[in-house]
């Protein structure tokens, strides 16, 4: 048996929130705000009544906080029209209340090891706010026209009231979608829901194969999280992307677009999400010369694509470390304050020109705040934040986004050192994914961990096939230790 368990990683969770300075507990007058709560928003003024579509989420197996749904809408000619319903958190969290400062601090909720530190208090997040199935909920709706290649016509952002018809999961709405399993029993139990979610993914398709003609980048991340049996870690599982991923992830960076585009017609300052044109390209052309082949001496997101899909047809084992690599050089997404009139900085890895965060209000506080922009040019009204006070807003949410993903990585690191402590002694294959003078790094294949190699690195090189001997683990700082006891 372990030595450690769950509560041992929120412990480790606990003092990594504290120590990158999140909040771990909603503060008094927060929960008394909360308490004063007597249900979800209600439909007030000059609201649409969608209730009737066949909407549906799609998230991960044990989402609760369910931010967007989605519905489908076919024009004729191959035109359709997507509509995304997002959580109105606005409706219940005003501007300045205890709530919304703690949401302020934070800036995202943090998922950590079979524990959520949401960014709101969970009555909200997974229940007042959240659109959860068969009840109706206060939403923005996100309205936008996609052709037959995949370029948007007509769109148009509105409030309106919706109701969720099923609640559906990425993995099993991907393995029916890919003839590998059965239509999900939520999708079942609502005539046409099958053929809305196959014209569903149709679309998404569309959107997807112009942004990639257009240099989106093809990226895979290695990011595992910790499956429990009661409190002991059993497995680590590997998110791997899949149809259903792809369009919710499709239908939400083109809704972002949309309201971008839409605060700038309207002349309103915005908090935009940008990846600027890597600085260090130069270093990402001679990672490319390492494999033979050419990239252009200027940034190109086309060319890069195109590179990272042959690499990825080439060698789909070690194209995860590759990725890495890129995103590295590529540098951090970060968010800025987009005043009208400038010409948008835009978003280098998805290969689009107006970006925002809008689609997620109860896990990310950018969403939140535009939200609130959204609303107030609406209703034309002045806007609720000052340039000024979206600027402070742009710098801390980028910062607060950073220190959530370190503690994730951190307590993931820990979670691996965990479901290994009691095979030190075993012998594991992998890759090697970095060779360097300040150490060299392997991937074990299964479980999906990475770790030192502290004994026989000698002349290993990144992509070398490899078995290694687990030589001990470090729970606590989330350290693994191999010895290589051969190339494979």
């Amino acid at each position: 048996m372990s030595s450690h368990h769950r509560s041992d990683l929120q412990r480790i969770a606990c003092k990594a929130m504290h120590d990158r300075g999140l909040e771990t507990e909603f503060a008094a007058d927060a929960l008394g705000q909360l308490d004063a709560l007597r249900g979800p928003a209600v439909a007030g003024g000059e609201i649409e009544d969608l209730r009737s579509r066949l909407w549906c989420s799609i998230d991960n197996d044990d989402s609760e906080d369910l931010d967007q749904l989605t519905v489908a809408e076919d024009l004729g000619n191959g035109a359709v029209r997507i509509l995304v319903a997002v959580a109105d958190v606005d409706a219940l969290v005003a501007k300045a209340t205890p709530i919304d400062r703690h949401a302020s601090k934070n800036t995202v909720s943090v998922y950590v090891a079979g524990h959520v530190y949401p960014m709101l208090p969970e009555r909200l997040s997974t229940d007042l706010t959240s659109l959860n199935p068969d009840v109706d909920r206060v939403s923005l709706v996100v309205a936008y026209v996609v052709k037959t290649d995949g370029s948007l016509g007509e769109s148009s952002v509105s409030r309106a009231l919706v109701r969720n018809r099923a609640k559906l999961a990425y993995n099993a709405v991907a393995a029916w979608l890919d003839g590998q399993g059965p239509q999900p029993e939520p999708a079942l139990r609502v005539p046409g829901m099958d053929a809305q979610l196959r014209v569903q993914d149709e679309v998404a398709a569309r959107l997807r194969r112009l942004r990639h003609e257009r240099g989106a980048l093809d990226l895979q991340s290695l990011e595992s999280r910790p499956l429990f049996s009661g409190d002991e870690v059993v497995g680590l599982h590997a998110d791997t992307p899949n149809r259903a991923k792809w369009l919710i992830e499709d239908f939400m960076i083109a809704a972002n677009g949309v309201v971008a585009r839409f605060l700038a017609d309207k002349a309103r300052p915005s908090l935009c999400r940008v990846v600027r044109s890597p600085e260090r390209w130069a270093k990402i052309v001679d990672k490319a010369a390492e494999y033979g082949e050419s990239l252009p001496a200027e940034p190109s997101a086309i060319a890069l694509e195109a590179f990272l899909t042959r690499r990825r047809a080439a060698d789909a084992l070690r194209f995860p470390d590759l990725s890495l690599v890129i995103v590295k050089l590529m540098g951090a997404g970060e968010y800025i304050v987009e005043r009208p009139g400038e010409a948008p900085i835009g978003h280098f890895g998805l290969a689009v020109i107006d970006y925002v965060h809008a689609t997620a209000p109860n896990r990310r506080f950018p969403d939140l705040v535009t939200h609130r922009l959204l609303k107030a040019a609406l209703a034309d009204a002045p806007s609720p934040y000052s340039v000024e006070e979206l600027g402070g807003l742009a710098s801390h949410c980028t910062m607060q986004e950073g220190a959530a993903a370190k503690v994730e990585r951190q307590v993931r690191k820990s979670a691996a050192a965990l479901l290994l402590e009691q095979r030190v002694g075993e012998s594991f294959d992998g890759v090697i994914t970095g060779a360097a003078d300040k150490g060299t790094w392997v991937r074990v294949f299964d479980p999906p961990v990475e770790g030192r190699v502290e004994r026989g690195a000698e002349g290993l090189r990144v992509g070398d096939k490899v078995h290694v001997r687990l030589l001990s683990t470090d729970f606590e700082r989330g350290f693994i230790d191999f010895a290589c006891a051969r190339r494979a």
